[in-house]
Order: C-alpha cells, then sequence, then structure tokens
C-alpha cells in the first residue's frame, strides 16, 4: 500500500464517528450525550465498513487483507499472545483509571456511558461481534495500513498510534473537552506501545487477541446491564 493512502486513512474512523453521532442526534432530536449509549452497535458497524475499506484497498493495490496486515500462519508464539494479552488488559485498564483520576480527579474511574445498557437482544448479538470486527478493523487500519504504510520509523509508530488513539475521543461523542481529552489520553500509551511491538515483530495476531479479549469484557459488561434490572444504577453510583 502507498503511504499517500495509507496516510490518508489513518483519520477515517475519527471522521466518521463523529458525524454518525452527530448526524444521529439530529435525526433523532436529540443531544448526543442521548444516545451515546448506542456506541457498542455503531461501532460493530462501522467496523464492517472499515474492513470492507480496507480490502478493497488492499485489493486496489494487489494485495489480499492478509498480507495488508502481514498475517503468516504458524509464525504467532503462545507466549507472545499471552504477553501482549497481559499487556493490553493492564496497561489499558491502568492508563484508563490514571486518566480518570487526572481528568476527573476520582480514583478508579471509568466513563460510565461505555457500559450503559442497550436493548437486550442487540447486546447479546455484539457479543461475539464487537470484539471480532474491531480486532480485524482497527488493527487492520493503524497497524496493517498505518505502520506498514508509512516509511519513517517514528512516523510509522507514532501517526498510527495517535489516530489509534483519538477514534476513541469520538467513540462515543460527546463536546465536551474534558471527555474528549480522557478517552485520549486513555488510549494513546497503549497504542503506541501495540503500534512500536507490531513494527517490530510484523505479526498482528497477539495484538488482535489481547484487543479481542477487552472488546470481549467490554460487551460482557454491556450484556449484564441490559438484561439485570438496576444493574446500571448500581454500578454507577458506586
Amino acid at each position: 500500500m502507498s503511504e499517500r493512502t495509507a496516510l490518508v486513512l489513518q483519520p477515517v474512523r475519527s471522521v466518521v464517528f463523529l458525524l454518525i453521532f452527530v448526524i444521529g442526534s439530529l435525526i433523532v432530536n436529540k443531544d448526543v450525550s442521548g444516545i451515546s449509549n448506542w456506541w457498542s452497535v455503531v461501532a460493530t458497524v462501522v467496523n464492517a465498513a472499515t474492513i470492507a475499506l480496507l480490502v478493497a484497498a488492499a485489493k486496489k493495490n494487489g494485495m489480499t487483507y492478509r498480507e495488508l496486515i502481514n498475517y503468516r500462519k504458524g509464525k504467532t508464539k503462545i507466549s507472545h499472545i499471552l504477553v501482549i494479552s497481559v499487556v493490553v488488559l493492564l496497561v489499558g485498564m491502568g492508563v484508563m483509571y490514571l486518566a480518570g483520576f487526572l481528568c476527573y480527579g476520582q480514583f478508579p474511574y471509568l466513563s460510565p456511558m461505555m457500559i450503559e445498557p442497550i436493548p437486550p437482544v442487540l447486546a447479546i448479538i455484539n457479543i461475539p461481534l464487537l470484539p471480532v470486527t474491531t480486532a480485524l478493523a482497527e488493527d487492520g487500519l493503524y497497524l496493517g495500513a498505518g505502520v506498514n504504510g508509512i516509511k519513517n520509523k517514528y512516523a510509522s509508530v507514532l501517526v498510527p498510534a495517535f489516530f489509534f488513539a483519538l477514534q476513541h475521543s469520538f467513540i462515543p461523542t460527546l463536546f465536551d473537552l474534558r471527555y474528549i481529552i480522557y478517552r485520549f489520553i486513555s488510549f494513546l500509551p497503549l497504542t503506541i506501545i501495540l503500534c512500536a511491538y507490531y513494527r517490530k515483530e510484523r505479526d498482528p495476531l497477539p495484538i488482535m487477541i489481547g484487543h479481542a479479549i477487552i472488546d470481549l469484557a467490554t460487551v460482557m459488561w454491556i450484556l449484564a446491564t441490559s438484561v439485570i434490572p438496576g444493574f446500571y444504577e448500581t454500578m454507577t453510583a458506586m
């Protein structure tokens, strides 16, 4: 994939999420905060579109999606999967708590809207869909297209890592600067680590598996708040 294409693709998800929530709020005549609970469903839809875009972009450049992300069957070591999974969980949750303390003065702090209930049927359907599509879409875009497509060794890590983290500031979208900063710094250290690891190893599978695990935990929380009466209120009151 050409470097120009790789750079153009990096901000796409941030823009798409912003537009979806803004336009969606106008359609239903609600503030963007009033539709924030739909973020996980929106993310799955955007993931599917992202995967399709990556497949098309790869084909245009004479490669497959697997070649885009540099997937090679049998290359991955179990030890790498375990290490990266632990790193994703510890760094991901740890920095998120730290960001919450820095931005909101609370420890531990997690944005309550991330586990807001949705219709139970959608919560169940999204259990396999969100983790799998997120790993394929985000890691395909920021690692496969970004890290692999950008030539400068520093830019190939920092540019994808920046947009990898930035997209989370709009999932869901709120016009609150403190929230946007909180979401950005919650993810930036982890995205830098993942992009740097991928540039060195060129093996996406450990990152994809670790990524899917943390997203699976999130959709399970959403399922719990969606099917257990009063559970969301109890969790947000703690």
